[in-house]
């Protein structure tokens, strides 16, 4: 039975179809978290942007992408999140056992440029194939390039949705027109979130905002308007409301590899502020499989309340 809570998101979402809102209980429904209204993922998509050894030498099993499905299912995640290979690796063995996000587009650390533009690695077709409750892309806001990557995902969201799946973006400014301190203001952030709400997206991942104020023309009216912004809740809370009104799911990325304590001080403070919760990829898959799920099992206690 749906809860009552999951109910409540799902009406969020009632323009969409009754198999996009299956998938979309499907994903708040499954593991530990289920019915909570709250969602613990595991993405691994590092493997494509930053090379194997750099993702998976510290823990030698992630080099196969089944330990990634396992660490998935027995951890109580709510979905797996991965591109094209490593779905297709592992969809078979593990067909029912977790939900699937099929990344659709993907970059390489082999050549770098101030303005990404990822390239199509996976279709619809493929995630219906797959049996994925939902695609996957990423957006640069702030790349030259970022207005290619809207018109990909605004006809991929048409083509998801008319198929009835679920539709998460990765909003991750970045590009000549910011600086690196201003990629993760909270200005910024919430304006990334914001964009993927307005391009259909049900669940939007963004990283942890920092009190920066990244553009110029937007520090009178934070100013102006006593936005807070002191510590991580108080941004998490405006990045949220910054996503219709907190009608939109937002989750946050487990940021660069650190310790277990500094990872769960990070996720109290999302709950916190009222964030969805979390996608945590290489702060878990990184470590022994006991250790990884010891981790994710304490991330989603926090949520749980």
């Amino acid at each position: 039975m749906i809860s009552e809570r999951v109910s409540e998101i799902l009406g969020w979402y009632r323009t969409d179809n009754p198999g996009t809102l299956t998938q979309l209980a499907r994903l708040l429904m499954h593991g530990r978290l289920a019915g909570t209204g709250k969602l613990v993922m595991l993405p691994v998509d590092q493997g494509f942007e930053h090379g194997p050894a750099r993702s998976f030498a510290k823990n030698p099993p992630a080099y196969d992408p089944r330990f990634h499905f396992e660490l998935a299912v027995r951890s109580g995640c709510n979905a797996y999140a991965a591109p094209l290979g490593f779905i297709e690796a592992g969809a078979a063995e593990f067909a029912g056992q977790i939900p699937t996000i099929l990344k659709l587009n993907n970059s390489d650390s082999l050549y770098s440029g101030t303005d990404p533009e990822p390239a199509l690695t996976g279709s619809v077709r493929d995630a219906l194939r797959l049996g994925c409750a939902a695609i996957g892309f990423t957006i640069y806001p702030g790349s030259a390039q970022r207005n290619s990557m809207y018109e990909q995902i605004r006809a991929l969201t048409e083509e998801a949705k008319a198929a009835g799946l679920a539709v998460v973006i990765w909003s991750y400014p970045r590009g000549s027109g910011l600086t690196k301190e201003g990629e993760t203001a909270v200005d910024v952030v919430a304006y990334g979130a914001h964009i993927a709400c307005q391009l259909g997206a049900h669940i939007v991942k963004v990283k942890p905002p920092t009190a920066a104020i990244g553009l110029a023309a937007a520090r009178k009216t934070y100013e102006e308007q006593k936005i807070p912004t002191g510590t991580l809740s108080d941004r998490v809370r405006h990045v949220v409301q910054s996503s219709f009104g907190g009608r939109r799911i937002v989750i946050f990325s487990g940021g660069e590899a650190k310790d277990s304590a500094a990872i769960l001080e990070e996720i109290k403070e999302i709950q916190r502020g009222g964030g969805f919760g979390s996608i945590v990829g290489r702060n878990s898959f990184q470590r022994p499989m006991k250790e990884a799920i010891e981790l994710l099992n304490a991330v989603q206690q926090i949520y749980a309340g």
